[in-house]
């Protein structure tokens, strides 16, 4: 059996994280293991990495400590004769960690690039000092879009061939529309049918832009008093978001649902999904929410590359929120009840998990034979 080492810094319900579960779920565990080297102590996934047979193992803090840090992935790596390690990158500075697993005797050292900046001004800074190390370091690169890629991995590294695109995939048939989950989640969720629901799903922290959703949201339901808004996530800001609910008056019309595991469900109870992030590699819940038929308003901000169906439609973050209101209705008026096609488009459009495990294998393993 081979094992892949993943390093990131936390197993929480993340695109990153989820992206590397769906590979683990899907692989062939008899010739191959995921394990895992995070930061965190706590962590949504750790229970079932376990009971799939992969290890969990702990390190210090890279910006606080970083020696121990490097030291720790190195003593992992050696002890444990991994000839495969994976970094999951939001910053270039993170490539350290595969030389640390460099020396301790690794092969393989594999990155994907999974988002299109760093947040702060000074992590931007910082990635862009360091940006040569992830352009010779890994020797398997991979993103889930060219503007992930670039941003990691430099100017036409696509073209270049150095580094591949593998899509962040899916079961498609799980996420194909149902009209029965439609009326079987807004049941259990206490939303009446003629509701509508403005979905979104993300961690709640400053990527994702919550605040300018709620105000979306209140321009929206001032001119449509039946409407209902479905957050799924959670995170440091959510507090902060309730408190801004509140203060609007929307406190009966906002529902926060935390971490979920039945996001095919919701999704087919939604009737507009909004995501106006600052940024984005290549947002897995837009994918997610194509392949069930749903209309979507993100930020002209995501990569073109999430325009996968013609079920997505853009808008400027410099617009306001009554500019997005009135798109959102828009996108009612142009509704229509094909959904359930989405999935056999997502389908050809190669977002098939067993596709893209396939390509997983073939990338990190150079093997061909992946799936169960």
């Amino acid at each position: 059996m081979k094992r892949l080492l993943c390093i990131i810094s936390c197993m929480n319900t993340g695109g990153a994280e989820t992206f590397l579960m769906k590979m683990f779920r899907n692989i062939d565990r008899k010739q191959y293991m995921m394990d895992f080297c995070v930061v965190s102590k706590e962590n949504y996934y750790e229970e079932e990495i376990k009971q799939l047979g992969g290890k969990m193992f702990y390190i210090p803090l890279k910006s606080k400590h970083p020696v121990k840090s490097f030291n720790a992935i190195r003593r992992i790596v050696k002890e444990n004769n991994y000839n495969y390690v994976i970094r999951v990158n939001e910053h270039s500075l993170s490539t350290i960690d595969l030389l640390a697993a460099k020396s301790g005797g690794a092969k393989v050292l594999a990155m994907r690039s999974s988002n299109a900046s760093s947040g702060s001004k000074m992590s931007v800074f910082l990635h862009k000092m360091f940006i040569f190390l992830p352009k010779i370091i890994p020797n398997v690169k991979f993103a889930p879009s060219k503007l992930a890629a670039e941003y990691t991995f430099g100017k036409n590294c696509i073209e270049n061939n150095n580094t591949m695109l593998l899509n962040n995939g899916l079961d498609t048939k799980k996420f194909t529309y149902s009209v029965n989950e439609r009326y079987k989640i807004r049941k259990q969720l206490g939303i009446e049918e003629e509701k509508i629901v403005i979905g979104h799903i993300g961690r709640f922290n400053t990527q994702k832009n919550h605040e300018f959703l709620i105000d979306i949201f209140n321009e929206f339901h001032k001119r449509n008093s039946n409407s209902i808004l479905v957050l799924v996530g959670k995170g440091n800001l959510e507090d902060k978001i309730k408190d801004k609910v509140k203060k609007l008056g929307l406190a009966n019309d906002v529902l926060f649902l935390g971490v979920r595991k039945d996001i095919p469900e919701l999704l087919c109870a939604f009737d507009i999904f909004l995501f106006p992030s600052f940024y984005e590699g290549m947002p897995n819940t837009v994918i997610e929410a194509q392949t069930t038929g749903l209309p979507c308003l993100i930020s002209d901000s995501i990569t073109q590359e999430a325009k996968i169906t013609d079920k997505v439609n853009y808008a400027s973050l410099n617009e306001t929120a009554l500019i997005w209101s009135n798109k959102c209705l828009n996108l009612l008026s142009q509704n229509s009840f094909n959904r359930k096609e989405y999935s056999i488009i997502m389908k050809n459009k190669g977002y098939e998990m067993s596709d893209c495990v396939k390509k997983f294998v073939e990338l990190v393993f150079n093997e061909r034979n992946n799936t169960k």
